[in-house]
């Protein structure tokens, strides 16, 4: 019995994760690349009913201009990733998947998001809040017809909006509903949009971004309600990675965190937006939240993120440990993170979407906290020891076996 085809939406779709996880993606399809940084092949999940790489189409909403083969084109000559042959091997499958992209939204996204748009996108500036929804959803439909998939999963990885801080929401899907049907709601991100969008059609949908999205107890209802799934918040690929791995050891051997400061510099799309104030806020709350969660009490922490434009596509992250010892000694912790922001995210972009389809197959609703070693702020879980995080996720796996 042959698998059946799953479509992945990616929203943001020629940015720099969703080009380069479609690439990775039409890769594995075509037995040019192996499985490394891919989580879902590891040994541990080689009895776990997952779909095969084969059965993906891509499609997505996007904001600019361009095509998936520029996106990737520019990574490979400023940043010097992966080889320019790979591209050119799967040219035809890139531009069928540039005619299922689709104009996505700017709601509430700011200035900074907004500078990058083309001006196409100007045609859908009066829309209200449910006619955007309607367009998403249209769009969503058109896509799960035209490439007759029979399940489709949404993912965000477009650039972090702004976080609202007086943003004031109802609990309940059913106020939340009238407001935005009554043209009273004109305050949800663009993100929210998206996720509403998809899990009332009953898709999925994955945040992989520090905005808002499915987080508002309302959206959450409504994916209950329509019997479908979510998971989230913030993909975490490299210095709160390493955080999270860190931050147990020194609560093991009962060594006192002073301080922890980390100072992040890179220079593609996603650092030019964060160096918008309003946009690195989001970004920091959810990178600095970890280390007091995990030790149990308050050292004082500092998180930077500069925008270094030369630096492409590359990422470095300085982190500075002062801790106390035995007999009161100070001692330090100093370590650089060096990575490649798009190489690091999308295999895990795959991955999510591969144990999400799982997830929704099986008829799990709701927030899927077995997930939550994938996330810096994990949706329904307290927990962030990634040893433990990731427990949870063989945990499900193995109930999911063969």
């Amino acid at each position: 019995m042959s698998s059946p085809r799953i479509g992945v939406w990616f929203i943001g779709a020629r940015g720099g994760v969703a080009a380069t996880a479609t690439l990775g993606l039409l890769a594995l399809q075509k037995g040019l690349t192996d499985s490394v940084g891919l989580v879902s092949s590891l040994p541990q999940f080689a009895s776990v009913d997952l779909v095969p790489w084969q059965s993906f189409v891509v499609g997505g909403h996007e904001i600019r201009s361009g095509s998936l083969s520029e996106s990737l084109s520019r990574l490979h000559t400023e940043s010097h990733v992966f080889d320019a042959a790979l591209v050119d091997a799967c040219q035809s499958e890139l531009a069928a998947a540039d005619s299922r992209i689709r104009g996505g939204t700017l709601a509430n996204c700011g200035p900074t998001i907004g500078s990058l748009a083309c001006p196409n996108m100007q045609k859908f500036s009066h829309e209200s809040h449910a006619e955007t929804i309607d367009r998403l959803q249209n769009d969503l439909r058109g896509f799960q017809t035209a490439t007759d998939v029979e399940r489709v999963v949404v993912v965000n990885v477009a650039s972090t909006e702004p976080s609202d801080e007086n943003l004031r929401l109802s609990d309940r899907w059913n106020d939340f509903d009238a407001r935005l049907k009554d043209g009273s709601l004109k305050s949800l991100p663009a993100s929210s949009l998206y996720a509403i969008a998809a899990l009332d059609l009953g898709m999925p949908f994955i945040n992989f971004t520090p905005s808002l999205g499915a987080n508002p107890a309302a959206i959450q209802e409504l994916a209950e309600t329509r019997g479908t799934c979510h998971a989230g918040q913030d993909g975490k690929t490299g210095e709160t990675l390493l955080k999270s791995v860190l931050a147990p050891m020194f609560a093991a051997r009962n060594l006192q965190v002073l301080s922890w400061v980390g100072h992040n510099i890179f220079g593609n799309l996603d650092g030019l937006v964060l160096d918008d104030p309003a946009n690195k806020a989001s970004k920091v709350k959810t990178k600095d939240q970890l280390v007091k969660s995990i030790l149990g009490y308050d050292p004082q922490t500092l998180v930077s993120i500069e925008y270094i434009r030369s630096l492409g596509d590359w990422k470095t992250a300085w982190d500075h440990i002062h801790f106390k010892g035995f007999l009161g000694t100070p001692m330090t912790l100093q370590l650089t993170w060096q990575g490649c922001d798009s190489l690091l995210a999308a295999p895990l972009v795959l991955d999510l979407v591969r144990f999400v389809e799982l997830a929704r197959r099986k008829n799990e609703v709701g927030v899927l906290s077995q997930l939550g070693s994938f996330f810096k702020r994990p949706l329904g879980l307290a927990e962030h020891d990634f040893s433990r995080q990731f427990s949870l996720l063989c945990h499900w796996a193995e109930q999911h076996s063969k």
